[in-house]
Parts: C-alpha cells; structure tokens; sequence
C-alpha cells in the first residue's frame, strides 16, 4: 500500500470531523458509530479508527467548533436578549442536540464534564458580557432546558 501524504492524512481526518460533526447533531452522538461514519464517508472502521481509537476522541477534536456553533446564536447584549435569543435557539434541532449531548456526557463515566466547552462558553460569555446575573441565568437555562427535553415525546427524540 502507498504510503500518504500529511496533507491526505489531513483530508480524511477533516472529512471524519466533518461527519462525526453532522452525525453527533442529526443523529446524536450515541446514535453515531464507527460503522455510520464508515458509511457515510467510504472510509473503513479500521481507517477511522486508527485517526480516532476512542469514540470520545471526536468529542475531544470538535469539542470547540461545537462550543462555538453553540454560543452563535445566542443574544449577550442583555439578560433579557440572552433569555429570548436561548429559547428561541431550543426550537433549532442543532441547539438541542448539543445540549443533549452535554446532558449525555454528564451521565458518562469516560467523559469529563468539565472539558465540554459548549455550556462553560456561554456561561463564561454571560459573565463577561453581564456580570454574574448572565452566567446564573446560563445555569438557570441549561436547567429549564433539561426539564423541556425529559417532557419532549419519545418520538420527537
């Protein structure tokens, strides 16, 4: 077999991120496996693998570009935009995945809480941006958003 080059190497570990990315919001991050993404990308589990071992090693290298989509359409300007802009953010199926996926790892005993950047973003953003009353409504938020998804019907899950 040919040896690849670094900038081979580079694309398909960008092309793994980019549908481990699509999977952990369409199908969520339990839903997605080494076989889904085999599927979807044409590279064998034993490729993906061998650029990702851990299934939380995609967690570890999209953890910031999740961060980021996250905290996008949130509205720091004011408490009230950020309470407004974060529930109008709960109807996009993307925002909801994500906190799902942080109450998923909340739960997990192989991932650390403390490294998902996509609430500590928002809740660091809150605090710089309006003091300590935005990072206790961040905290109050991800609270009701728990709350709305264990009430959502099984289906819509």
């Amino acid at each position: 077999m040919a040896k690849r080059s670094k900038i081979q190497t580079e694309q398909t570990v960008q092309q793994i991120l980019d549908e481990a990315m699509k999977q952990i919001l369409d199908i969520g991050y339990e839903a997605m496996s080494y076989s889904t993404l085999s599927q979807a990308t044409g590279i064998s589990r034993t490729g993906i693998s061998h650029h990702f071992p851990y299934k939380v090693d995609f967690l570890k290298q999209l953890d910031s570009r999740i961060g980021n989509l996250f905290i996008d359409r949130l509205d720091f300007s004011c408490i009230q935009s950020l309470q407004n802009s974060w529930k109008a953010s709960l109807k996009q199926p993307y925002f909801i995945a994500i906190i799902r996926l942080y109450f998923s790892i909340c739960g997990s005993q192989q991932v650390n809480v403390n490294r998902y950047k996509a609430i500590t973003l928002a809740s660091e953003k809150a605090l710089s941006e309006l003091g300590e009353q935005g990072r206790l409504l961040v905290n109050a938020l991800v609270g009701q958003s728990a709350l709305l998804l264990c009430n959502q019907p099984a289906e819509s899950r």
